[in-house]
């Protein structure tokens, strides 16, 4: 990483501001962040706090109403959208959106399609990131037949296929049991470390954001509190199992 994409954030959101139902519902208002690069930070609050909307507008999935969006040194307003969102972020739902008629390998695979890469070295890539979340010897089965916690990691897979600096999460454990979400909290931890990604976590748990470098507090379509680590929290335990 050069000096300047040292200094440069991952992630600016300047004093952005989104308006739905023609201005009368004000989601965002007025909200700014930073993001350093390999920091993983969990955004936090009440349902309805604008928090998933955040998430989309860094994902290029909406646009602002006001204000910029730069990730990587790119303003977003001058970024191609669906090169954006197929090279350089990864996205993970509670809600996996797996092709449920492709295995778990092809699932990974279909990713990649278009990237330059051969049909070899896409099945390569695929088994290298289905051994990576805990899935080696999954390759072949279907999403219905794997475990909430498979699907999840298997969307994980899925989001690093074409190697994100940015991986996006919109409530990844929000469906899952305590055993699942330990685990697909240590695979974020794991590859934060060992590819280098930057993460945002959105959530409602505080377990779930106590696992981040850093929590971002919203309310109101504001954020009230930007700079809280996870010490400063009473984080619950999970519950035993």
């Amino acid at each position: 990483m050069s000096s300047d994409a040292a200094v440069t954030p991952a992630v600016q959101v300047i004093d952005v501001v989104k308006l739905f139902d023609g201005g009368i519902v004000r989601a965002l208002d007025g909200v700014s962040l930073e993001v350093a690069h390999r920091e993983f930070v969990a955004v936090t609050g009440p349902s309805g706090c604008g928090k998933s909307t955040l998430l989309h507008l860094i994902a290029a999935l909406d646009h602002p109403t006001s204000g910029r969006i730069v990730v990587n040194g790119r303003d977003l307003r001058e970024a191609g959208n669906e090169r954006y969102r197929r090279r350089e972020v990864g996205l993970v739902f509670q809600l996996h959106h797996l092709l449920t008629h492709l295995s778990a390998i092809e699932n990974v695979e279909i990713a990649m399609f278009s990237n330059g890469m051969s049909y070899r070295q896409q099945r390569e890539r695929s088994r290298e990131l289905l051994v990576a979340v805990g899935l080696e010897g999954k390759g072949h089965t279907a999403p219905p037949r794997l475990s909430g916690g498979e699907r999840q990691r298997l969307a994980l897979a899925r989001a690093l296929a074409n190697r994100p600096a940015l991986i996006l999460a919109d409530e990844p454990t929000g469906s899952l049991d305590s055993a699942s979400v330990d685990r697909v909290l240590d695979l974020f931890r794991s590859i934060r470390e060992q590819q280098g990604v930057t993460i945002l976590l959105i959530t409602h748990d505080a377990y779930v954001a106590g696992a981040a470098d850093r929590i971002v507090r919203m309310r109101d379509g504001r954020i009230v509190s930007p700079d809280a680590g996870p010490a400063d929290d009473a984080v619950p335990p999970r519950p035993a199992r």
